[in-house]
């Protein structure tokens, strides 16, 4: 086996030290305006208009939340995120007033899958004091780590791209009666779904129609469903953008490197394949042993990979020392994985965090600046 250098453990370590997140007592709004020159069509109303301003639904990260407040400002209300910019749903906790506000909002929407490890409990008592929550996660066809190549096994011989185009998400097949209750029930929760279906551009669309059509059952206000509707297409519109600026990545620099197994749906969809992570686990809570780091630092010498991609939110001092390891240079790169960026960051919204992240990986991955 290779021999690390004592700088590369001694740097894990430190790294993992540092990987802890802050909490929040307040809630953060959810309200994202929707993109420039998006205008939502009014529609007849079953129920009365929210009030201006009313809370008509609560969420859990700052992605999610950004759709979420997308669709309730456009129908007449607000929304709220319970974790702030930064804040790693893996680890997060709630505190008493963001539970209590949990129960007293029409809807309250989770990523699910197991994402919000340690909000569970919050959620449950929140559902069990009469909350209606909808789970995401297991809606809009999730997948196995295996099915995103976010295993353990560094299998390089296959492409395992399954193409979900925008055409197999379509708006119809969403109805109300597709996510009701017993519906999650059937779902495999045992911990083998990848969680991070947010980053397939795709997957948030049908998101986006799902939580609109939930909100105007909760409200009685058919408006929301409409601007799920046009958030929905708003996002399938993106979803072709990313396309076309990943289009410029030859076949052969299609391989991805990431801190933690969290990009396999945006290798899933946009063609690429995952052959490594620096802490082989979906969770940042996860350690990497000296044999991972290893295995990493040799597959990207096999492979010649240019880059790794790292969460902005996070420490990148151990994917520093892996790529200060390899015998060429290999940039580290910092992506928006799990929350949005903070004013000036290019991030502010669901959509401009993913039109960041597709730029970011073109310009580290293209003929250009690789090996």
């Amino acid at each position: 086996m290779r021999r690390l250098s004592r700088s590369l453990l001694l740097c894990g370590a430190a790294a993992l030290a540092l990987a802890g997140c802050s909490l929040t007592d307040d809630l953060t709004p959810g309200a994202t305006p929707p993109a420039e020159g998006s205008t939502a069509e009014e529609s007849a109303t079953e129920g009365g208009a929210p009030t201006p301003g009313e809370l008509v639904a609560m969420t859990t990260t700052t992605p999610l939340g950004s759709i979420v407040g997308q669709i309730a400002q456009c129908g007449g209300g607000t929304a709220a995120t319970i974790m702030g910019i930064g804040d790693d749903p893996h680890s997060f906790q709630p505190s008493s007033e963001q539970v209590a506000a949990m129960v007293n909002a029409p809807l309250v929407v989770i990523s699910g899958l197991g994402l919000e490890e340690s909000l569970l409990s919050a959620v449950a008592a929140a559902e069990a004091d009469g909350a209606q929550v909808l789970e995401i996660g297991p809606l809009i066809e999730p997948l196995t780590f295996d099915e995103t190549g976010g295993s353990d096994d560094h299998d390089h011989d296959g492409d395992g791209h399954e193409d979900h185009a925008a055409e197999d998400h379509a708006a119809d097949e969403h109805a109300t009666d597709e996510h009701a209750t017993d519906e999650h029930e059937d779902h495999d929760h045992d911990g083998d779904l990848d969680p991070h279906w947010w980053l397939d551009v795709s997957r948030m669309a049908t998101a986006a129609g799902i939580i609109g059509d939930e909100l105007a059952e909760q409200t009685g206000n058919a408006d929301f469903a409409a601007c799920g509707t046009e958030i929905e297409q708003e996002l399938r519109t993106l979803d072709q953008e990313i396309e076309e600026t990943l289009a410029i990545i030859p076949t052969e620099n299609r391989k991805l490197v990431t801190d933690h197994r969290a990009f396999g749906y945006f290798a899933n969809r946009y063609g690429f394949e995952m052959v490594g992570a620096v802490v082989p686990s979906a969770s940042t809570d996860a350690e990497a042993s000296s044999a991972d780091l290893a295995e990493l630092i040799h597959t990207i010498e096999e492979l010649q990979i240019p880059a790794i991609f790292t969460n902005v939110a996070s420490p990148t001092a151990l994917a520093d020392a892996v790529a200060a390891e390899v015998g060429f240079d290999v940039q580290v790169v910092s992506l928006f994985t799990e929350s949005l960026g903070p004013e000036g960051s290019g991030a502010e919204s669901y959509q401009d965090m993913m039109r960041s992240n597709a730029e970011l990986v073109a310009e580290a991955l293209s003929s250009l600046n690789s090996h």
